[in-house]
C-alpha cells in the first residue's frame, strides 16, 4: 500500500466517487478507509469507527467473516472464472441454486438467475417481468408502477422506476412506461396523513386509482421494497404490501420484491417480503449474499412464472439477459459460505434484538435534540433520523449541520451515513449491545455539536 502522505495527496483526484460531485471531492477529500475488523473500520491514521453503515447495507457479518474468505481464496486456486452462458455451467452455481430454494421456500421462490450485483437484479427481473406477459399472449403489459422515494439501482431501466429526483434528473429522458404513486412516508405525504394505517389504505387507493388510469392490461409489474431504504428507510403499516400483493393479483400484475437490502436478516426476518407475510413474484437481491465480499446478486423467481417460462415452445421464453460475471464461481463460492454462516449464526435474530435497541435509543436522542424531526426504525437494523430546521414546519436543515453531525459522529467513533437529510443507520447484523451504545453517543455528540 502506499504511504498516508501520496494517498492523501492523491485522494479523488484522479477517481470519480458514484453518488458525488466530483469537484466537492476533492474540496473535501472522502476519510481513507484501509481496514476492517469485525464491525469496526479504520481509516488511513488508524482512527477506528464502528461502522453503522454496514459498508453500504451489505456487510451483514461483519469484516472478520473467516469461512467467506477462505471459500473466496480456495475457489481462486481451483477455478478462479467461467462463463454460464449456454453450454457450460459450474459446480457452485448448481450447489448455491439449491440452498436458495430451500432458504426462500416460505417466499414461494423456486429458481435462480445470477447477477452481478443489486442494479443488474432489478434490470432482469423488470425484463423477465416484461417478458413473462409476452410470453403468455399480452405483449402489451409493458408498463411498471413503483413508489416515489422508492431507490431500485440505477441502469437506465432501475432508474426510470427509482422515486427519487436525484437519481433521475440529470439522465432524463428515462424509459417511458415508468409512472409513480405515493409512498407511505407519515412524515411527509401528499394527504397530510400522520396514521400509518389509514395512509396505507390511501397510498393502497392511490395505486388502484393509477393501475385503472393507465389500463391494467398495460401494466407489467409493480416493484416495491418492503420497506424503502435509500429513500430514508420508511416502513409501511404492516397492511400496505399485502394490500399490493391483492391488487397485483386482482389486475394481474407481477409484485417484484427489491430485495437488495432487505433480504437475508435485515429486517428481523430472513426476507422483507416474509416480514410482511406476502409472496413476491420475484425478487432481487444481491449486497448480503456475498456480505459484500464479491459482487454478486440473483433474481429469485416464483414457481408459478417460471412454469410459463418453462412449458413455452414458441422460443419467446429464451432468457437474452445475462452478464459476462452472471454465476462467477467465485462469487457462488462466497454466497453459499455467506449463506451457511448467516444461518447458523441466525444473525435476522440478533438484527431483531439490536434493532430494537437502536430504535429506542434514536427515540431517546428525539427526545433531547430539537434537531431531530423524526425517527423511523423498529423493523431490525433499519433505521433513519430525519433533521430539520424547524420541527413545526419540517424545514430540511442546511447541508452543512448534517456534515457536521456526520463529521463529529465519526470522531466519536461511529461512521454514519447521510442521504439528503436523513442519518441512516444500517450497521452489520453481527453488531453487539456495547457496539449499538456506541453508535448512540456517537450521534448524541454529533447532534449536540450541531
Amino acid at each position: 500500500m502506499k504511504d498516508a502522505n501520496f494517498l492523501k495527496e492523491h485522494n479523488a483526484r484522479h477517481l470519480w466517487h458514484p453518488m458525488a460531485h466530483p469537484a466537492e471531492m476533492q474540496a473535501n477529500p472522502p476519510d481513507i478507509i484501509v481496514g476492517g475488523e469485525g464491525v469496526t473500520i479504520t481509516d488511513v491514521d488508524g482512527h477506528r469507527a464502528v461502522d453503522a453503515v454496514g459498508g453500504l447495507w451489505n456487510v451483514n457479518l461483519g469484516y472478520s467473516c473467516a469461512p467467506v474468505k477462505e471459500a473466496i481464496a480456495r475457489q481462486l486456486d481451483r477455478l478462479p472464472y467461467y462463463s454460464i452462458f449456454r453450454g457450460t455451467t459450474n459446480d457452485n452455481v448448481i450447489e448455491l441454486a439449491e440452498m436458495l430454494r430451500d432458504f426462500f421456500a416460505p417466499d414461494g421462490l423456486t429458481r435462480a438467475f445470477y447477477t452481478s450485483g443489486g442494479s443488474d437484479s432489478v434490470e432482469v427481473a423488470l425484463r423477465l417481468a416484461r417478458q413473462y406477459h409476452k410470453v403468455r399472449g399480452e405483449a402489451a403489459r409493458v408498463k411498471y408502477l413503483s413508489f416515489k422515494k422508492g431507490y431500485h439501482g440505477t441502469h437506465t431501466l432501475a432508474a426510470s422506476v427509482n422515486g427519487n429526483t436525484n437519481f433521475r434528473t440529470q439522465y432524463e429522458p428515462l424509459m417511458p412506461g415508468c409512472f409513480h404513486v405515493p409512498a407511505p412516508y407519515t412524515y411527509r405525504n401528499p394527504f397530510d396523513e400522520t396514521d400509518p394505517a389509514r395512509l396505507a389504505q390511501r397510498v393502497l387507493a392511490a395505486i388502484e386509482d393509477e393501475i385503472k388510469f393507465q389500463d391494467p392490461s398495460t401494466i407489467a409489474a409493480f416493484i416495491m421494497e418492503p420497506i424503502l431504504g435509500a429513500g430514508g428507510v420508511i416502513p409501511p403499516h404492516d397492511s400496505l404490501m399485502p394490500g399490493v400483493r391483492a391488487l397485483c393479483d386482482k389486475y394481474g400484475l407481477l409484485l417484484i420484491a427489491d430485495e437488495v437490502i432487505t433480504a437475508f436478516g435485515r429486517t428481523g426476518s430472513w426476507s422483507g417480503s416474509r416480514h410482511w407475510g406476502v409472496q413476491p413474484d420475484l425478487m432481487t437481491t444481491a449486497k448480503a449474499i456475498t456480505n459484500g465480499y464479491f459482487p454478486f446478486g440473483a433474481v429469485m423467481i416464483a414457481e408459478g412464472v417460471a412454469e410459463v417460462f418453462e412449458a413455452d415452445t414458441t422460443g419467446k421464453g429464451a432468457i437474452a439477459s445475462g452478464y459476462t460475471y452472471s454465476g462467477h464461481p467465485v462469487g457462488a463460492a462466497a454466497a453459499i459460505a455467506c449463506l451457511k454462516e448467516t444461518e447458523r449464526l441466525k444473525v435476522n435474530e440478533n438484527a431483531g434484538e439490536r434493532g430494537a435497541q437502536l430504535f429506542a435509543g434514536l427515540e431517546a436522542l428525539m427526545a433531547r435534540h430539537d434537531l431531530i424531526g423524526d425517527v423511523r426504525g423498529g423493523h431490525g437494523l433499519m433505521c433513519a433520523v430525519e433533521l430539520v430546521a424547524d420541527r413545526a414546519t419540517k424545514a430540511p436543515v442546511d447541508k452543512a449541520v448534517i456534515g457536521k453531525v456526520q463529521r463529529v459522529a465519526y470522531e466519536a467513533g461511529a461512521m454514519l451515513r447521510v442521504s439528503g437529510n436523513n442519518i441512516i443507520l444500517s450497521p452489520p447484523l453481527v453488531v453487539s449491545a456495547a457496539d449499538i451504545t456506541t453508535i448512540l453517543s456517537a450521534l448524541d455528540a454529533g447532534l449536540a455539536a450541531a
